[in-house]
């Protein structure tokens, strides 16, 4: 045989050692679909779809980072045991107590009554209601973003850190580093912050000259504030200006448009728990004095902080997400700007609008992002000939709050998106409020929406282009591959 035939003949057993040994290993612990398209990567893309499966195919962490979070999970867990049990007002239902449980299980925390919440949809508001809240400060600040930038909207609150230090009070800032990075103002962001009193960290770093290394598409998505452990706020904003930083955004005047809440009463805690969760990995330091100031009644809201990703038991969030959906009698309002649901949570969808619950879902009409959007898109055909109805938030905004609510009864909201990164890659965090202000608030920021959305119907769907069903089809499979 020629050198030549040795060669091919080396390549070819090597290629099919390599499909072999993925036919065993890729589907472990996955679901089929998901192994699916892994598979047919590696199968189709000799070569490509195997980096890509090394590279993007493992959610694992490295095992110092495992280690300190198990540890804190016992901690919390033996900090919950002690907590005394108070039950559940009259008026959360069976069903709603059910999940109240299920989270609890899954989460470590416990649903809470006597708090107080604010649905803030003005994207500056927002924000100058979190710089009051600082320049409040009279202990601690805990800051967590996915996006963090100083620039003209969020320099008032950068400033507030700095009174707040100047004043003795403890700041501490947590934001995700590829998430951070990728933003123009990064550096300046980092030369203020270097040269301030705050005590700051990147999360989930990647930084191979210290041995951080991991998967480089796995996401401390999370975005709260808590200050002295009193008042909070969390949701689906990240700290910068609507159009982040970007010319083009600017110049097509497309901003994006969020929902927070402001959180006073108990839930603010569960809030520190997350903070010190995340604080704890990166540095080792254990907020334990934070954890146990107790937190006074400030309303008569019950609601419970639902935390999830990689650390947490294995995908809370989208449980949770199901429940409630298939628990639904009469309405079902969902705002996602990526909605790209598993199977599970597109049958709980379904089925629900099939059984005769009224279900829509806010989307925006524009896309800030290319692969996602078009994903989305493949879902729209199977939910509309449901009953689901879809209206477009109309462009060249980017309708990016997180967001849904059932019947008159619970409200949803945090930094998860419903797709199937949120569930199984990013860290997230999630807040469900099970009485019926926080419902008739989230019905308002709902009822705008809708005022100002386009219906797409079913008729007008089927009649797009060919061309755009095949891009939307092909990349529904990306989704998967996780």
């Amino acid at each position: 045989m020629t050198a030549a035939g040795v060669w091919g003949t080396s390549i070819y057993l090597i290629d099919l050692a390599v499909k072999v040994i993925a036919l065993g290993l890729v589907p472990k612990n996955r679901r089929p679909g998901t192994a699916m398209a892994w598979l047919l990567a590696i199968f189709l893309i000799p070569g490509v779809g195997l980096v890509g499966y090394l590279l993007l195919g493992q959610t694992r962490l490295d095992r110092r980072r495992h280690e300190r979070q198990r540890a804190l999970n016992e901690e919390v867990t033996r900090y919950v045991a002690g907590l005394p049990k108070t039950p559940h007002p009259q008026s959360i239902s069976q069903v709603d107590a059910a999940t109240i449980e299920l989270n609890e299980r899954l989460g470590s925390l416990p649903a809470t009554t006597g708090n107080r919440i604010e649905l803030i949809a003005d994207y500056g508001a927002s924000i100058e209601a979190m710089t009051a809240a600082v320049d409040r400060a009279e202990d601690h600040v805990d800051v967590q973003f996915y996006i963090t930038a100083c620039d003209q909207v969020t320099e008032p609150f950068f400033d507030a850190l700095d009174r707040a230090t100047a004043r003795g009070v403890r700041v501490r800032l947590l934001l995700d580093h590829l998430g951070s990075r990728g933003i123009p103002a990064w550096r300046r962001l980092v030369r203020r912050l270097d040269a301030s009193d705050i005590d700051w960290r990147r999360l989930l770093p990647i930084d191979p000259l210290r041995g951080q290394l991991r998967r480089p598409d796995l996401r401390n998505h999370r975005k709260l504030l808590v200050v002295d452990g009193r008042v909070a706020f969390m949701g689906s904003q990240n700290l910068i200006e609507p159009g982040y930083n970007k010319p083009k955004n600017h110049k097509a005047g497309r901003e994006w448009v969020e929902l927070t809440a402001l959180i006073e009463g108990p839930l603010v805690r569960a809030l520190n728990v997350v903070f010190a969760s995340d604080w704890n990995t990166e540095t080792g330091e254990l907020l334990t004095s934070e954890l146990a100031a107790p937190v006074p009644p400030a309303g008569d809201v019950t609601g419970q902080i639902v935390p999830s990703g990689p650390g947490v038991d294995a995908e809370n969030n989208l449980r949770a997400f199901t429940s409630l959906i298939y628990a639904a009698r009469e309405r079902i309002s969902i705002t996602s700007p990526y909605f790209v649901p598993d199977e599970s949570l597109l049958y709980a969808v379904t089925t629900a609008a099939r059984r005769g619950v009224e279900v829509e879902l806010f989307v925006s009409e524009g896309k800030d992002q290319f692969m996602v959007y078009h994903a989305q898109r493949s879902y729209y055909e199977a939910l509309l000939r449901a009953g689901v109805r879809i209206y477009l938030y109309p462009k060249p905004a980017v309708l990016h709050a997180k967001h849904f609510s059932i019947d008159d009864e619970v409200a949803v909201l945090g930094s998860s998106n419903m797709d199937m990164r949120s569930f199984a890659l990013n860290y997230e965090v999630s807040l469900m409020l099970f009485d019926g202000d926080p419902v008739a608030q989230m019905r308002k920021v709902e009822d705008g929406y809708r005022a100002i959305s386009r219906q797409l119907l079913l008729e007008e769907w089927l009649a797009r282009p060919k061309a755009a069903a095949y891009v939307d089809n092909v990349l529904r499979l990306t989704a998967a591959l996780q």
